[in-house]
C-alpha cells in the first residue's frame, strides 16, 4: 500500500510538472504578450486600463506605443500591431486591405473624448466660438484684440500636439473644411509638450484631449491643470459666459461642448488571444468605469446597483 501511494506521489508531482513547464504566457485572451498602438492623445485613458488590466490578470504584458494616428493606422495596415485606439473607424478603403487578406476587424466605440483649448494662466481670452476658431486656423483671425478688444497677448500662435495626430485631423476635416493655415500653427510631439509650452507663453492657444487635464483623482494631471487656462467655447457666433462650455463629461453627453468626437478601438486579431481579451476588457463595466475617471464619457454608461431596504 505505501508502495502505491509512494508510486501515485511521484506520479502527481511528474504530471504537475509536465503542466508547469508550459508557457504562462501563451496568447491567449487573459495571457500573453502583445504590442498595441494608440494615438498619444488617449494616453492617459489607455495607461490606466493597461495597469488594471495587468492587475487582474498577472500573465499579460500589453506594451502601448503612443504615437500620431496615421502612425497607428500605418502600422495596423502593415500588420505590424493588431490593435489600435484612435478617433475614427477604418475607411472603406482600409477595410478592404484587410478583406483582401480575410480579416474582417472588429472595431467599437468605447469613449466620447473632447479636445480642450487652453491658454497661459496671464490670458484674460477664455472665451471663444467655433467660428472664431475657424477664422484663426484658416488665417482671418491673427491677433487677440480681434477677438477680445481687451486682450494685450498680441499675435495668435496656434499650438497642437503632433502634426499627424488626430486633432489636426479633426479640426482640418470637421471644422476648417480642409484649409488650414500654416504662418502661425505649429506642433510639437505630445499633449504633455503643449502643456507646458503654453503655460509659459502667453499669445499661444494650445489644443490637447481632454483626458490630460480632466481626471480629478490624477495628481499629475492635476499639476498640468494648475499651469493653464482651459478655455470655454461656444457654438454662438458672441461668446458669453451663459453659451460657452468646457470639455468636462456633462457636456460631452449631448455635444453641447462643441469640440467632441469619439474614441474607437480596432482590433484586427484574426483569431481571439490577447489584444481580444484587452478590447473586450475596455468595453467593459470595469473599463469603462475607469474610462468615466479618467474625464471622459464612456460609450456605456457603467450602471450602479444599489441595495434599498425598508425597516418596518
Amino acid at each position: 500500500m505505501k508502495r502505491i501511494r509512494l508510486f501515485l506521489f511521484l506520479l502527481l508531482i511528474a504530471v504537475g510538472c509536465k503542466f508547469f513547464k508550459g508557457d504562462p504566457y501563451r496568447n491567449t485572451p487573459t495571457t500573453g504578450r502583445s504590442t498595441i498602438c494608440v494615438d498619444e492623445t488617449f494616453r492617459p485613458i489607455i495607461e490606466a486600463e493597461i495597469a488594471v488590466f495587468k492587475g487582474i490578470y498577472g500573465y499579460t504584458e500589453v506594451k502601448a506605443d503612443y504615437v500620431p494616428e496615421n502612425e497607428a493606422f500605418r502600422q495596423l495596415l502593415n500588420g505590424d500591431v493588431q490593435l489600435i485606439v484612435a478617433s475614427r473607424p477604418l475607411t472603406d478603403i482600409e477595410k478592404g486591405v484587410f478583406n483582401k487578406k480575410k480579416i474582417f476587424p472588429r472595431q467599437n466605440k468605447i469613449a466620447t473624448d473632447a479636445i480642450a483649448l487652453i491658454v497661459s494662466p496671464s490670458s484674460i481670452d477664455t472665451l471663444i466660438s467655433i467660428n472664431q476658431i475657424r477664422d484663426i486656423l484658416t488665417g482671418k483671425l491673427e491677433r487677440w484684440e480681434q477677438i477680445n478688444p481687451a486682450s494685450t497677448a498680441g499675435k495668435i500662435k496656434i499650438v497642437f500636439d503632433n502634426e499627424k495626430s488626430g486633432i489636426v485631423k479633426y479640426m482640418v476635416d470637421s471644422i476648417c473644411g480642409g484649409k488650414l493655415a500654416t504662418s502661425n500653427v505649429f506642433a510639437l510631439e505630445y499633449n504633455r509638450d503643449v502643456i507646458e509650452y503654453t503655460s509659459t507663453h502667453p499669445g499661444v492657444l494650445g489644443f490637447i484631449g481632454a483626458s490630460w487635464i480632466s481626471n480629478p483623482n490624477d495628481s499629475l494631471h492635476l499639476s498640468f491643470h494648475q499651469k493653464i487656462k482651459v478655455v470655454s467655447v461656444s457654438d454662438n457666433s458672441r461668446p458669453d459666459i451663459d453659451n460657452s462650455y468646457k470639455p468636462y463629461q456633462a457636456y460631452m453627453v449631448d455635444h453641447i461642448y462643441p469640440l467632441t468626437r469619439d474614441i474607437y478601438i480596432i482590433n484586427a486579431e484574426p483569431r481571439n488571444g490577447l489584444v481580444t481579451g484587452f478590447s473586450s476588457f475596455i468595453a467593459s463595466d470595469k473599463g469603462q468605469r475607469i474610462i468615466l475617471k479618467s474625464g471622459v464619457l464612456p460609450a456605456i454608461a457603467p450602471t450602479r446597483v444599489i441595495n434599498v431596504r425598508k425597516d418596518f
